[in-house]
């Protein structure tokens, strides 16, 4: 389970940097960060935890970052706006989730989302 992205006021950890492979690495199936190439299994689980920690926090600022666009998508003072169905639809959710999302979006551009995520109460 994804840790809880921190409040507004709280200093983000910084987990270890998710480094770009080289091409040629990366279209080998069993290539994976180079964690195959690590013998030593204290190492081997110390670089899995970062690169695990590391994807978590990046995909729980990408979620934020999804929720903020999909407020603004939403907003009704936009002419373009777009309804929940047609950003659920575009997102690849369900409209019961776009609408979690969009006011999850609004939270954190108030800024009183305080580290909950699409749907959790405070």
């Amino acid at each position: 389970m994804a840790e809880p992205t921190p409040r507004r006021n709280e200093p983000r950890l910084r987990p270890a940097p998710l480094l770009f492979e080289p091409a040629e690495a990366a279209s080998d199936p069993e290539h994976f960060f180079d964690l195959e190439s690590i013998d030593d299994p204290r190492a081997l689980l110390a670089r899995a935890t970062e690169l695990t920690l590391a994807f978590r926090a990046a995909a729980d600022r990408a979620v934020e970052f999804q929720a903020m666009a999909a407020a603004q998508l939403a907003d009704p003072r936009r002419f373009d706006r777009l309804t929940t169905a047609d950003i659920a639809e575009r997102a690849e959710w369900t409209e019961d989730y776009a609408k979690k999302m969009v006011e999850f979006g609004r939270d954190l551009m108030r800024g009183d989302a305080e580290g909950r995520g699409p749907g959790e109460s405070a």
